[in-house]
């Protein structure tokens, strides 16, 4: 039987690695997206709708945070995908924006004020969901497609001479990143029981691009990785009831900025970890 603390670090870090995984899959495929905690927003409030007005059990609840929110991002991929850069940043972030301004002015959706989801979701359902999605992303990154979105991510250019679909790819990606930001986000509706407009914000889109940034987009640990430390290294500072510890934390990401611009995890890191597992194990 888990504390109610270690329980509610659990639940937190389950939605934080769905929604890192989901910001992965389009910086896998070399885009930046800005706009997670719109997605998020999406998934969580579709999720409530259909718990709140039409009593729909749970598991389609959240199937339909799932679908709303990969269908806005299937829809957004094309006019967003024709720009680079910085431009797909302030267009994706521009996009969560809007998301959280139509919801703070819509009553049906509770507005500013929130909207309470009934059905509840344990920590258990959390658990098992980030396995599955966990196991969902290495088994796609080490297939066709996940070949053709690391070609992509690398250079878009030579992938497209050499017969990739690079804006199928692209699209791909960001609509599947959008369905898993949604079921992250549905999930949360669930074991929260409450959600506001005010939780989806700049500042969480910021958060999980760093997760995947900080991590790494080469490979699929990458996410595990950045999610895991800005989740977990905040509560193991705050254990040590020390007035520095977000200066410890920041210090932290500087330095893996600096010694790690591509990300902690790298295909070579992961490359020589394997090697010296391998070795460890046939001794």
């Amino acid at each position: 039987m888990m504390g109610g603390y270690v329980e509610g670090i659990i639940a937190i870090l389950c939605i934080n690695l769905i929604f890192a995984y989901g910001i992965y899959l389009t910086a896998a495929s070399g885009q930046l997206n800005l706009g997670g905690a719109g997605f998020q927003a999406i998934g969580a409030y579709v999720a409530g709708v259909c718990s709140n007005y039409f009593e729909l059990p749970i598991v389609f609840s959240v199937l339909g945070g799932i679908l709303g929110a990969g269908l806005i991002g299937f829809l957004i991929s094309f006019p967003v995908l024709r720009t680079r850069g910085v431009y797909m940043v302030l267009a994706t972030f521009a996009f969560a924006l809007v998301i959280s301004g139509i919801i703070l002015n819509s009553e049906f959706l509770g507005g500013a004020t929130g909207m309470v989801v009934p059905a509840y979701a344990p920590v258990e359902v959390l658990i098992f969901s980030t396995f599955i999605i966990i196991l969902i992303v290495f088994w796609l990154m080490a297939s066709r497609v996940g070949l053709a979105m690391r070609a992509v991510h690398d250079d878009d250019v030579v992938s497209e001479i050499m017969g990739v679909n690079v804006k199928g790819i692209q699209v791909f990606a960001f609509t599947l990143g959008g369905a898993l930001a949604g079921l992250s986000g549905a999930l949360y509706a669930h074991h929260y029981s409450f959600i506001e407009a005010q939780y989806f914000n700049a500042v969480l889109s910021i958060f999980v691009l760093l997760f995947v940034l900080i991590g790494g987009t080469q490979t699929a640990w990458g996410p595990l990785f950045g999610a895991s430390f800005f989740t977990l290294v905040p509560e193991i500072l705050r254990l040590g009831d020390t007035e520095w510890r977000y200066v410890i934390f920041g210090i932290l990401i500087v330095l893996m900025m600096i010694f790690r611009p591509q990300g902690v995890v790298t295909r070579t890191f992961v490359h020589r970890a394997s090697k010296i597992f391998y070795r460890t194990a046939e001794r």
